[in-house]
Formats: structure tokens, sequence, C-alpha cells
């Protein structure tokens, strides 16, 4: 077996999902643009995504060893190659939800496989923590590179035009390179011992541990943090474009820094976990958060950038609104360590279960509503409305932090 060549498969594989997965701001806004949708029709796109992956996630999950994970990602990249080839030629909004459905449902393929094959390429709880971060460090790569990627395709003289389709040949293009690499690389099939397990005990556990108490606060936390994020991060670009009257391709590379503040957030924080408990650090971030809001969108009142030409020239204020990434990147992580910390070991598969389940849908209503109220008022009362869940996530981190209390709930330092 040559590690080298599993370890390169996984992480070109990683790296053209986030890409995939994170373009769906940069679609939002080119599909209000070209194709002359509503803000709130636009915001389906986030559903088909999130929700795709919850149940196929949840539906797979005890399927995909059977097959044999070779197998179940080059059918994932293989399905996402045959979408992204034939996007630029229909060119149609319906296109792009059944784009985001087959992404949605790949990735919980691909993902469910490349956590699962990195335990055949390392021997030691060290060198598997190691691996998973390197794998996930690739996937913020393709994530800030993506906005990069579908802001070279945009002609900024015409808004309309449905050029920056292209793109997607490029995409097919980096797909099919993952797919080579998969198919190369000396997989093995997992070991039948293994395929044993009864298929609905999953289901059965997840739904027993759903009704702790403890778990119910930590899901509404998870549910209402992700509903934070997505709101935020897939509808900035759209802000950047219509309140701030950027340029698109500006637009899109601006919000790239929220991607950036989130990846800096993480490393920071976890170096801050060393020396600050955990609940201090989430109350600080919390506050922080709604400061910038209250501090920063009245400053986005009445600016003009429609003369701007590069992300050098934006005015302070769009520099400054994705920075709110920053404060926010720890409370997700942070909070499903403290979550898994309390728990038994043979708990973690269906927590996890429950973790994706709620965060799709907090992704999916964060900007279904962010889209409507975008719509129906403006890009301000949107992002304004995001100091609701942030007063409610402070009192569920409280109530969380008070139950976890006598359970000596810990999370690793340094793990963020």
């Amino acid at each position: 077996m040559n590690p080298i060549r599993i370890t390169i498969a996984l992480a070109c594989s990683y790296f053209v999902f986030a890409i995939l997965l994170n373009s769906v701001g940069t679609v939002i806004l080119q599909a209000i643009n070209s194709f002359d949708i509503s803000k709130t029709q636009a915001s389906v796109l986030e559903g088909y995504k999130d929700l795709t992956i919850a149940i196929v996630s949840f539906v797979v999950a005890s399927f995909i060893p059977r097959v044999g994970y070779k197998l179940a990602m080059l059918v994932a990249l293989g399905a996402v190659t045959l979408m992204c080839l034939i996007m630029p030629s229909i060119a149609q909004f319906y296109a792009f939800k059944l784009l985001f459905a087959v992404i949605g449902c790949s990735f919980a393929i691909m993902k469910i496989s490349v956590y699962s094959v990195i335990g055949q390429v390392t021997d030691s709880a060290n060198k598997h923590s190691a691996l998973l971060n390197t794998i996930e460090g690739i996937f913020m790569l393709g994530v800030l590179l993506g906005y990069w990627v579908f802001s070279g395709f945009i002609d900024p003289t015409n808004a309309q035009s449905t050029s920056w389709l292209n793109v997607y040949y490029l995409l097919a293009v980096l797909v099919g390179v993952a797919f080579v690499s998969v198919l190369l690389a000396p997989i093995k099939a997992p070991q039948q011992a293994t395929l044993q397990s009864n298929q609905w005990r999953a289901f059965i556990d997840m739904l027993r541990l759903a009704y702790k108490p403890l778990v119910i606060i930590f899901i509404i936390s998870a549910f209402l943090y992700v509903l934070i994020e997505q709101g935020v991060g897939t509808w900035l670009p759209t802000f950047n474009n219509q309140v701030l009257k950027l340029p698109v391709d500006v637009s899109i590379q601006l919000a790239s820094l929220f991607a950036a503040a989130l990846a800096f957030g993480r490393l920071v924080a976890g170096q801050l976990l060393r020396v600050v408990g955990w609940y201090s650090l989430l109350l600080t971030c919390l506050i922080a958060m709604a400061a910038l809001v209250l501090l920063i969108l009245p400053l986005t009142h009445d600016v003009d950038g429609s003369h701007i030409t590069s992300v050098f020239e934006v005015p302070f204020a769009a520099y400054m609104l994705p920075l709110i990434g920053f404060f926010m990147a720890p409370l997700y992580p942070l909070l499903n360590s403290v979550m898994l910390s309390s728990l038994a070991k043979h708990q973690h598969a269906p927590m996890t279960g429950l973790i994706v389940v709620f965060s799709a849908l907090g992704g999916t209503t964060g900007s279904v509503i962010t889209g409507f109220i975008f719509d129906k008022f403006s890009g301000q009362h949107a992002f304004y409305l995001t100091l609701i869940p942030i007063s409610l996530l402070l009192i569920s981190v409280t109530l969380f932090k008070k139950m976890t209390v006598n359970l000596g709930a810990v999370p690793e330092k340094g793990m963020i």
C-alpha cells in the first residue's frame, strides 16, 4: 500500500469539493443577476446542498463500506464531473438546484469515505489527527481559492452575461484530476468482519441521544451558529454587490476574506484555549460579533463602490464586515468538542449524525431567512437580523455551560 498516493487522492477530492460546496454564495449572486430571479428564490440553493448532505449522510453511512470506499468516491466524483460538464449548455436556474443536490449527495459520500480511509494510512492517534487536520486545511484552501476562480470568469461589464458558466468546464477538469488520483490510489476495501453491524443501530442510538436535555441544548446552539454563519457567508457576495455597489468580481473576491477570517480565527482560538476557559472565550466571541454588526452596518449606508476596480480599493466597512468570521470561527468546533467530550465514545457516532443533520437544517434556515429579509427589506436589515440568533446563542451557551459543569466536559487544549 502506498500511503502517499492515497493521501494525494483524499486531498485532491476534498479540495475540489471545497470549491464546489462554498460556491453557493457566488452562484446565488450570479443567478440573481443572470437569470433575473428573486433573492428568496435563489436562497433555496442552500437547502438543495445542505439537506442532501444530511439525508444522504444518514442513509448511506452503513452502506458505503459494503460497496467499498474507492468505488463510492469514484461514483461521487463521476457524478459531479458530469454535472459540471453539462451546466454551461443548460444555463437555467433549475439546473443549479440539480447541481447542488448532486454536490450535496456526492460530498456526503466523499466525507464518510475520506474519514474512513484516513484510518488505512495512519497507525496512531497522533498521525490520524495530523492527517485529518491537513485534509481539513486543504479544504479551507479550496474555499479561499474558489472565490477567485469564479471571479476570474465573470464579465464585470455585463452583469447579465452567462459567460461565467464556463467556470464549470475548468471545475470538471479539476474534479477529473481528483477522479484519476482516486482511481490510481491503492485504497483497500473494508474487511468483512467490520460489516456485520446492524444498519438500524445508528438511527436508534441517535434518537435515544436526542432525548437528553444536554443534547437538546447543544443541538439548539449548533443550529443557531450555523444559521448565523450560512446567513452571513452565503449572502456576503450579494451584500457587497447590491448594498455596497461593488462590481461583481470584486464582491466575490472580497467575500473570500470571510473564509480567511474563519480559518485564522480557529488557529488563534486553538492557542487561546491553552490559557482561557472555553466558556469565557465563547462569550467574548459572541459579544464581539454583536458589537461588529452594530458598529459596521451603519457605515455601509450610502456607500457607492461602483467606480472601484480592485479589491484593494474598497471602503473600510467592506473590509470589516467579513471579519465577523474571525470571532465566529471558534464557536462551532468548540461546542462540538465540549459536547463530544461529555459523552462516552460509543455515543460519538450517533452524536455526529445529529450534528450533521441539525447543522444542515440551520444552514438552510439561515440562508432562506436572510434571503427573504434581503429581498423584502434590505441587506442591512438582513444582517442586523443576526443579532437575534446571537442573543439566543448567548442564552443557550450559558445553559450548556451549566449542564456540562458537573460532567467535567472540557475540550482538549488546542483542539478547535
